[in-house]
């Protein structure tokens, strides 16, 4: 129980550590958090991913002073307003696609890291379910953005988005006319996903950042050799001075060090990308008007929604909303599929290396075929071959790693 001290001066250090024990918050998270060393720049990409998250933040405030969530005056409160009215209007404005952007490409290395290295297994699968449970947050975040420039992408990739909740033959029209507010997207459809946007989705994420990194802290983070220390003992020895010997270092300030170089890398990148090559970030159709009479000619979503959808695509509508929702949910359910009880990096388990390497191609085609129109035979091929490699894999994974041998040692 602590002892309070009358004579404390107010907001001082002994005062604010009584009501709130400061320096054990201090030490319990900072100082005395333990981080294996042999670990790359890979495991910084956590605190890049808060870092954009941060970036976003600001620059959706900015923009949130001169955006009118209105379907007659959104599209130039962004196109003519933000970027031609207002002073480094244009900058926030890029600053926040870019980031939107490259915050799903920090996601996915982030993800296919932990798989790589097994950092979903023993003890560590509520890291891996509250990880993917900020990747659901940040892609409905991410549309619901997508909705607010009010242009003819943002309108009809809301058209076709919220008709999947119709459940293709159930037919639940109902409940897509209660998503939009109305039977096409209008008003009620813009101020809602305007309110998803800037209040209800940051707040889900900040709570699930919040969890995340609680989840960090107990069991210690893993490594890229997959070896489980005795922490307490490793410590005692980096405090004794024996830090060559030791095979932990403390999260501040030796591992937050580090941190902060991958970042000041990664935002030399991010910021280049914004001066230079801000385009990639902005749909060109995207810069026409909401017009409900003229459809495009080819409906996509944003690059990182590509794989999934492309797994929609090829099969009719019931079958391809079931795949499409077990694309959704099954990296979620990783920990429970990897039957191997090894904790190892892919390339010590040689069926699982095979099967996470197929992963990544089969990706990466199936984000290629997607921004592609359905029309040429060829590609519509391929673009299935894909999409039932990636069923497949998963269906695959959980006989592959049953009976797993670690290459270059025992079970």
């Amino acid at each position: 129980m602590a002892h309070f001290d009358p004579n404390a001066r107010p907001f001082s250090n002994k005062w604010m550590n009584e009501r709130l024990a400061v320096d054990t918050l201090k030490r319990v998270l900072s100082t005395e958090y333990w981080i294996p060393k042999n670990i790359n720049f890979l495991w910084a990409m956590g605190m890049v991913l808060a870092a954009t998250f941060g970036v976003l933040l600001i620059s959706g405030i900015f923009l949130l002073m001169y955006y009118i969530p209105d379907t007659k005056l959104a599209f130039d409160s962004v196109n003519y307003t933000i970027m031609s009215e207002v002073g480094y209007g244009w900058l926030w404005r890029h600053v926040h696609g870019v980031a939107a952007s490259v915050v799903f490409l920090i996601i996915y290395i982030h993800m296919l890291t932990g798989i790589y290295y097994g950092s979903y297994k023993k003890g560590r699968e509520l890291i891996w379910i509250s990880g993917m449970l900020l990747f659901v947050s940040f892609s409905a975040e991410a549309f619901s953005g997508y909705m607010l420039p009010w242009g003819q992408m943002s309108y009809w990739a809301g058209m076709v988005i919220t008709n999947l909740f119709s459940l293709g033959s159930l037919e639940f029209n109902g409940l897509v006319e209660w998503i939009r507010g109305d039977y096409v997207p209008g008003q009620a459809f813009l101020g809602r996903f305007f309110m998803l946007h800037v209040l209800l989705m940051p707040l889900i994420i900040i709570g699930l950042i919040v969890l995340h990194f609680g989840t960090l802290r107990m069991p210690h983070v893993n490594n890229k050799d997959g070896e489980e220390y005795d922490f307490d003992a490793e410590a005692e020895k980096w405090k004794a001075g024996k830090r060559k010997e030791s095979k932990v270092i403390p999260f501040n300030p030796v591992f937050l060090s580090k941190d902060v170089f991958v970042l000041g890398i990664y935002f030399i990148l991010f910021f280049y990308l914004v001066f230079y090559h801000f385009e990639f970030a902005m749909d060109p159709v995207n810069f026409d008007p909401a017009d409900p009479l003229k459809t495009p000619t080819h409906i996509y979503p944003e690059w990182y929604f590509l794989w999934s959808y492309e797994i929609l695509r090829p099969f009719s509508k019931d079958i391809g909303l079931i795949w499409f929702g077990f694309a959704q949910v099954i990296f979620m359910l990783l920990p429970f599929l990897d039957r191997s009880p090894n904790v190892a990096p892919a390339n010590r388990r040689r069926p699982f290396r095979c099967w996470f390497w197929i992963l990544v191609v089969d990706m990466i085609v199936l984000t290629i075929m997607g921004k592609l129109p359905p029309t040429d035979p060829t590609f519509a091929l391929i673009g299935k071959v894909a999409a039932y490699t990636f069923i497949g894999l998963w269906i695959a994974l959980p006989f592959i790693t049953m009976k797993e041998k670690l290459v270059g040692g025992k079970k």
